[in-house]
């Protein structure tokens, strides 16, 4: 976190996300937060970096790479994967988008270098050219309810979206790529343009009445999603099945690095914990914390933050927890406070009304 926190500011009890030139928050993190999830806000993605794949066997190679389809994706779509090591062990997560000349890798920067070891160790006869593009290519996000006004406000037309998929559209003659988010029911879009441009577009956005939104905002909002954060709540030890992000995972593509482990543990019967969300009656606990039933270890804390949901505030974490404990309602301890196991997205926390 910062040196200095606003008397205003949120508590989060994770580390503040990657980001270039991302400001912790802008004044509000309250504010900032109701903005994204009740009206309109815009933050900067300069945190995310973006690699093409080009060559004749880019599609056949990253479908031998990663955990999802991506042989079977269509240009202009995308999906979110997970790379695995031999052992069926996480080494990092991405998004893989069909741009259909090459395929745009997006994640986080500070998984770059491993993700592009990675790749380089595997491409061996493979017709294969992995370049990082993120000088060239940066992202704006927005999110909220009035999202698709507060755009067509600042001047986009973007045209009807599912998940993931991509429109390539011209904004003031400037070429930019409009992504839908994930999440169809809390609407999202990221705009991927030249990184010379993004005030450009962050100016316009603002004008149109996106409210812009920090870091520490962002984060409160991916705990209210339970979106899980690789190398906080999704670490190196954990197996994908355990992350419950079945997302990322497609048990129709054929072979890839890591897939025995993957099918052995769907055909042989589920992993022992599972990721899930926690209500709790007190403070945000520390990462690490322990979850115990009648005195004895079941799980272990990975996020957490106060939600100032339009209720009132209230304290959400994010953990790991034994599978035959974790049913929603079940009651636990965390730290010295009192918890409930709960479904993820925690809904409540993000509905305006």
């Amino acid at each position: 976190m910062p040196p200095t926190t606003p008397h205003n500011a949120v508590e989060v009890s994770s580390p503040e996300p990657a980001g270039q030139g991302a400001p912790a928050n802008f004044g509000s993190v309250r504010d900032e937060f109701r903005a994204l999830t009740s009206t309109c806000g815009a933050y900067d993605l300069s945190s995310r970096v973006k690699i093409r794949l080009t060559g004749s066997d880019r599609i056949r190679w990253l479908n031998g790479m990663v955990t999802n389809n991506v042989r079977d994706l269509k240009a202009g779509h995308g999906v979110y994967a997970f790379l695995l090591n031999p052992q069926g062990h996480i080494l990092g997560d991405l998004f893989a988008y069909n741009r259909g000349d090459n395929v745009l890798i997006d994640t986080d920067q500070f998984q770059l270098e491993k993700i592009l070891a990675t790749f380089d160790h595997y491409i061996i006869m493979d017709d294969v050219e992995v370049t990082n593009v993120s000088e060239k290519l940066t992202a704006v996000g927005v999110a909220g309810p009035n999202v698709e006004a507060g755009l067509r406000s600042a001047g986009l037309e973007v045209p009807e979206l599912g998940p993931l998929q991509v429109a390539d559209l011209t904004w003031q003659q400037i070429d930019i790529n409009v992504i839908r988010g994930e999440h169809a029911q809390y609407p999202s879009y990221e705009i991927w343009i030249a990184p010379d441009r993004a005030n450009k577009l962050g100016e316009a956005l603002h004008a149109s009445g996106a409210v812009p939104a920090g870091q520490e905002a962002l984060e409160l909002l991916r705990i209210a999603l339970g979106v899980p954060h690789y190398a906080q709540d999704i670490r190196e030890r954990d197996l994908p099945q355990e992350t419950e992000q079945q997302r990322a995972l497609n048990f129709n593509k054929g072979c890839y690095i890591g897939q025995e482990i993957v099918e052995r543990i769907r055909s042989r019967g589920n992993v022992h914990r599972k990721f899930t969300g926690f209500l709790v009656a007190g403070p945000p606990p520390a990462p690490g914390t322990k979850i115990q039933v009648q005195a004895k270890d079941v799980g272990e804390i990975t996020s957490s933050a106060t939600i100032p949901a339009s209720k009132g505030e209230q304290t959400a974490a994010l953990g790991y927890i034994r599978r035959e404990i974790g049913i929603p309602g079940k009651q636990v301890q965390i730290a010295e406070s009192s918890a409930t196991v709960s479904d993820l997205p925690f809904i409540d926390l993000i509905r305006t009304s």
